[in-house]
């Protein structure tokens, strides 16, 4: 895929996160990895409405020579490009419930979001929750790097969730899961929900070649 291709592939997905409220106002950042660098939504900008011309370019050591300036959740994204080698693509949303666990102080912060379904754990895994920085502090790369390599998403809490993907498609699908089931797990709460037991998690594992 081309820059050009990448630029307006990240546009729609924009726009369509959005268009589901998963985002609001000028909240939420995505990020790719290019060949010769990345591209990264502007600070203060809507993922309805991304100008492709205007996205943030840049370069492998992470400074901007092109676009708008970037968001100001540079130190999280990079954190997960550096903390997990493989990852092609980091999108951080605002989704209502997503961040509500993220929110809630009985959140099991080892894994936010139990097995009740095999698509969260096929195309999630545990999300561990991370303790509260201010947005855009630097203060939250180590705790992204320390956990990154076994965990493809985490909910920063009181902020809401953040996922790396192997392709831009990858983390958008994976932070849409995530979205799904935390609704899930808010709507069941206090319910006698059935889990998805050791047995079926490696039946799944098995077949799927989870992480």
């Amino acid at each position: 895929m081309t820059e050009a291709e990448v630029r307006e592939r990240l546009v729609q997905w924009g726009r369509l996160l959005f268009g589901r409220n998963f985002t609001v106002g000028s909240s939420g950042n995505i990020s790719v990895r290019l060949e010769d660098g990345f591209l990264v939504t502007p600070t203060n900008s809507c993922l309805g409405l991304l100008d492709s011309t205007k996205l943030s370019k840049l370069d492998p050591e992470w400074r901007h020579v092109s676009g708008d300036k970037p968001t100001k959740e540079l130190p999280l994204h990079r954190a997960f490009y550096e903390g997990r080698p493989q990852t092609q693509a980091v999108v951080h949303l605002h989704s209502t419930f997503a961040t509500a666990l993220s929110c809630l102080a009985d959140t099991d912060p080892a894994d936010a979001i139990p097995p009740i379904t095999p698509y969260m754990v096929m195309r999630v895994g545990r999300v561990p929750v991370l303790p509260y920085t201010v947005p855009g502090s630097p203060d939250v790369a180590p705790l992204v790097r320390a956990v990154a390599p076994d965990h493809a998403a985490v909910l920063l809490a009181n902020h809401g969730p953040v996922v790396a993907g192997l392709s831009l498609d990858a983390a958008v699908f994976t932070a849409e899961e995530l979205e799904e089931t935390a609704k899930l797990v808010v709507l069941t709460r206090g319910l006698n929900v059935r889990h998805l037991d050791a047995h079926q998690i490696a039946a799944l594992d098995a077949s799927f070649k989870l992480r």
